[in-house]
């Protein structure tokens, strides 16, 4: 029976693939912290970023298959949790008394200190979206094989972001100050529309990386 190709995540490509979702993870979940309000629309500092962290998953997804695509979720899971314990251990070391210092170490403290939640948050709605944008993603491709990728980034990209947009906004909401249901949807229908919108957007740019790096693999073959 035939088989979609997908490629050994032993590749030198999956490894810089992997860092680059995993540290946009990190960086998103530290600038959620912030609340943001654009004209009308709340949102948070992580939003411009985020997306980014989608993309490689789609590309892994596409390129290596939904185990390698797990080992990257997992990976990001583990270094966001291993990035909050460092942020405790930070602000809780003594620091120095004079007047700089201290305001230095309190600012410290109300910047990073929440950050654990929001990392919670991201986390949780991570696991579940980039879980059900991998799992659209491979049954695409089992259907389709190499054709129709638009469509398959399309569709797990819509899915998985709203999936992880109403998980992680559920429990962030709070922490950067969101307090009424109208500014709760807002902070939602924004988020959700903002990353489908930007995912959207370099599709164009993506399916050209994701062909670039087949023809480069050499170890993308039927499996």
């Amino acid at each position: 029976m035939k088989k979609p190709a997908y490629a050994s995540p032993g590749s030198r490509y999956y490894p810089v693939l992997l860092t680059v979702m995993t540290v946009v993870v990190i960086l998103s979940n530290i600038g959620a912290s912030k609340g943001v309000q654009l004209g009308p629309f709340v949102t948070d500092g992580g939003f411009f970023l985020f997306p980014l962290a989608y993309i490689c998953g789609d590309i892994i997804t596409e390129i290596y298959g939904f185990a390698a695509a797990r080992k990257g979720i997992i990976v990001g899971f583990i270094m966001s949790f291993l990035a909050v314990i460092c942020f405790q251990i930070f602000i809780s070391l003594p620091g120095f008394t004079d007047e700089w210092s201290l305001a230095h170490n309190e600012a410290m403290a109300m910047t990073l200190g929440p950050v654990w939640r929001i990392v919670v948050a991201g986390l949780l709605g991570f696991l579940g979206g980039q879980m059900t944008n991998s799992f659209i993603m491979v049954h695409g491709k089992k259907r389709n094989f190499e054709s129709r990728l638009i469509r398959r980034l399309m569709s797990s990209t819509g899915v998985g972001e709203i999936v992880d947009t109403v998980i992680f906004c559920s429990i962030a909401a709070s922490v950067i100050g969101i307090t009424s249901v109208g500014q709760f949807l807002n902070y939602t229908m924004v988020g959700a529309g903002w990353k489908i919108a930007a995912q959207y957007a370099v599709i164009p740019i993506t399916t050209r990386v994701i062909a670039a790096i087949k023809k480069r693999e050499p170890s993308y073959q039927m499996l």
